[in-house]
């Protein structure tokens, strides 16, 4: 018997089933979302990006990190492709790394109101220093699990 998929709250997305080119900017970018398909239930939800990058702002010299976002959502979820536009916009975007990392936490917090995010950047060293970011908000729910991010202290990530 063939099970009719649930209904996501997926009406106005724009990005998704299109050909979309990446934003010009983070700025420009827009991150959409969906409803939550089980809003009573408090469930982590995890995004890996091993491949980030952006431009420094004063040598123009690209950076990398490996970015782990988990939240627990309340009444939306992020929109899978529009949140892979919205970090490949920054790749000619200019910051340090902690202005990208907080900033990207910060713009899916406000977008999805989740009831707890947390974001760890894990940046390949530039000039011979790893520069790790974390940043959190909202208190975890009790009882949810979730595991270690799994990135080692630096000893030559990868």
């Amino acid at each position: 018997m063939a099970r009719t998929p649930k209904k996501t709250g997926s009406k106005g997305l724009t990005q998704l089933g299109a050909a979309t080119p990446v934003p010009a900017s983070p700025e420009a970018a827009k991150l959409e979302r969906v409803a939550n398909p089980h809003p009573d239930t408090n469930y982590v939800a995890r995004f890996t990006v091993p491949e980030f990058t952006s431009i420094c702002p004063v040598t123009g010299q690209p950076d990398f990190a490996h970015l782990v976002i988990d939240y627990v959502p309340g009444k939306w979820l992020v929109e899978s492709k529009s949140l892979k536009l919205y970090l490949q916009s920054f790749r000619n975007h200019g910051a340090f790394h902690e202005d990208c990392t907080v900033a990207i936490g910060k713009r899916i917090a406000e977008r999805l109101a989740p009831k707890w995010i947390r974001i760890g950047g894990y940046w390949y060293p530039r000039g011979g220093i790893p520069i790790d970011v974390f940043w959190q908000k909202g208190k975890l729910p009790a009882g949810v699990w979730v595991p270690d991010q799994g990135i080692a202290p630096y000893r030559g990530r990868g």
